[in-house]
């Protein structure tokens, strides 16, 4: 289950990415890895990573 914190950080993200009327595609939670992986975008992917702490970062992996 993802934290408070996570839960949080989540809504504030996704509200940004519909402020831009950015879609978004994918939202899922890996019980793995303890992170929420959101991919958005329309000319250009925006994946995001929000960690349990509530911290969020782009993902910018080149894989």
């Amino acid at each position: 289950m993802p934290t408070v914190e996570q839960a949080f950080a989540c809504v504030r993200v996704c509200q940004m990415l519909s402020d831009g009327y950015q879609p978004i595609y994918v939202f899922r939670y890996n019980p793995n890895t303890k992170t929420v992986f959101i991919l958005a975008g329309v000319t250009e992917s925006l994946e995001i990573l929000v960690f349990s702490s509530g911290q969020w970062r782009f993902n910018d992996d080149e894989t």
